[in-house]
């Protein structure tokens, strides 16, 4: 399909919506992790049991992660039936009311457990954003890219989400230096009763956005397709697999922003709070600039090179970071952890948009990322529980820990090595063939 002219100049439009959009929806997101991390264990659960409450909370982050293989299968149908435009303003909306709520819930010791499990409820509807999120944002980006450059434009959605997560980092830092007294109080609840003017700012920028080209021709000319999960299982099923083992290597991310700053400012190893979240917002600083040189790469070598570089790379420098974390040495600490986020998983990080996107034809496209991601990222949610558990009842095995990332990182590199280079074919190409087979007709409505 071409691309009509009306769209000329969108490219770069699309792109900064998506970075603006992510990087708000991601705060709301990531300030969740912060939280799991440092307050929730006090707030939420039994103070008695410090390693079992601090268990409790890591898995409440991780059942987002969870929910949202669930809300893309429905996010996904509905993307690829009514457009990406739409599921983009529902994701950002929903994002910013369940994290104001969070800010306003109730703690243990005033209405016991309710109210953790008025904080997963909140954690769950987070999740189904987030699974919609993503998969919108990059189909968007991608389907106004030209098609030499879609590793770059594809690339500013994931370069927005190291920004949210370094507004909320750079948000908590203030917070966790309170007094212990107000920040388990009050203080902690100021992020995420900011999630207002996310959700304000988000849908301003949003909803001034174009649908995109691709998805318009393919409704006026084919039409969309009546269920867009039966024909992605049944002509792109390889595809959502070598996805959902990509996906995997967010385990990187998920460790290295809960795990590893659980393990750093707990008891065997005390560094201060504040330090360490200087070391993730240095790091996603680092990725801000680091995401769209790897993914201009990427648009000269392929998609391939990059991705493989940043997931086996990311396999022995986590295992260097949290090394370095043991040590209780904060300079050492400060240098391999921008090195292992900010550099080497940003290649992975970087290209993947573009990378699983563009395994898809336009009908499917969303539905195919947002599948494939969500369940990979499921894994790599929970991967934050199983290190706390791998850790031991001291939470102190930072050796097992890394061994297990390195482990997660392994699918992610058979997945590439198993794909097809895309980064040269035209857009109008991309996901015609799948395991070698021409795609077949599906059926279609107008």
């Amino acid at each position: 399909m071409s691309v009509p002219d009306t769209h000329v100049g969108q490219p770069r439009k699309a792109a900064m919506a998506a970075w603006i959009g992510s990087a708000l929806e991601y705060y709301d997101f990531f300030i969740y992790g912060s939280a799991a991390a440092l307050i929730f264990p006090e707030v939420f659960f039994d103070e008695s049991d410090p390693a079992t409450a601090t268990l409790l909370s890591l898995a409440t982050f991780g059942v987002a992660y969870a929910a949202r293989p669930v809300g893309a299968l429905f996010l996904g149908h509905f993307g690829d039936r009514v457009g990406r435009k739409k599921i983009m303003v529902f994701t950002l909306i929903l994002m910013g009311i369940s994290t104001f709520l969070i800010g306003c819930l109730p703690t243990r010791d005033q209405v016991g457990t309710l109210a953790p499990v008025l904080l997963v409820l909140c954690r769950v509807l987070q999740g189904i954003s987030a699974a919609g999120e993503q998969a919108s944002a990059n189909s968007m980006t991608l389907e106004h890219a030209p098609p030499h450059r879609r590793g770059f434009f594809t690339s500013f959605t994931l370069s927005g989400t190291q920004g949210g997560q370094l507004l909320a980092t750079l948000v908590f830092i203030p917070i966790a230096a309170l007094p212990e007294e107000q920040l388990m109080s009050w203080g902690w609840r100021v992020p995420f009763w900011m999630s207002v003017a996310v959700a304000v700012v988000g849908y301003v920028i949003r909803r001034k956005l174009d649908e995109t080209p691709a998805f318009e021709q393919q409704a006026a000319t084919e039409g969309v397709v009546r269920l867009p999960l039966a024909v992605l299982l049944r002509e792109h099923w390889a595809d959502v697999l070598r996805v959902i083992c990509g996906a995997l290597v967010a385990s990187v991310s998920t460790i290295f922003t809960v795990w590893a700053l659980s393990y750093a400012t707990s008891d065997s190893v005390g560094m201060d709070k504040s330090s360490m979240l200087w070391v993730g917002a240095l790091a996603n600083l680092v990725a801000l600039g680091a995401i769209p040189l790897w993914a201009t790469l990427s648009d000269r070598i392929g998609r391939r090179p990059v991705f493989l570089a940043g997931a086996a790379g990311s396999a022995v420098t986590m295992f260097l970071y949290l090394w370095a974390i043991s040590t209780g040495s904060y300079p050492l600490t400060l240098l391999l952890g921008v090195v292992a986020f900010g550099v080497v998983y940003s290649a992975a990080n970087g290209v993947w948009p573009s990378f699983y996107g563009e395994m898809f034809s336009t009908r499917v496209r969303l539905s195919g990322m947002a599948i494939g991601t969500q369940i990979g990222f499921a894994v790599a949610g929970f991967a934050v529980t199983f290190a706390a558990q791998i850790a031991g009842p001291d939470g102190d095995d930072w050796s097992a820990v890394a061994l297990f990332t390195a482990a997660l990182c392994v699918p992610p590199v058979v997945a590439a090595l198993s794909a097809r280079e895309t980064a040269k074919v035209p857009t109008e190409q991309l996901g015609e063939r799948t395991v070698g087979q021409p795609a077949q007709p599906a059926k279609v409505t107008a």
